[in-house]
């Protein structure tokens, strides 16, 4: 596989990742919506917990990456620190 087409691949990946993650805050903006109204389910709780952590951990994760030298520098956190992705980039590793 040449640099190019693997550069793709990756792009790919990480879009439908991306695209994964964006889904799944629309889906706890509409529960917390719901909140405001009625009790969530426990289940309902779970989901909006686990993806308000996983906001938190984009934010640095962004933050590193727009820092000098972050695009080396976040492969390597990674790969130290594999909890610092969210959820739906933790696939693969």
């Amino acid at each position: 596989m040449t640099t190019l087409e693997e550069i793709k691949e990756l792009l790919n990946k990480n879009k439908t990742r991306f695209l994964k993650e964006l889904e799944e805050s629309r889906e706890v903006v509409h529960l917390v919506q719901k909140s405001r109204k009625t009790a969530l389910t426990e289940a309902e709780k779970t989901k909006v917990k686990e993806q308000l952590l996983d906001i938190c951990k984009a934010i640095p994760s962004f933050a590193v990456f727009m820092l000098p030298g972050g695009a080396l520098l976040l492969p390597l956190l990674i790969k130290l620190i594999p909890d610092i992705l969210p959820s739906a980039f933790r696939e693969d590793l």
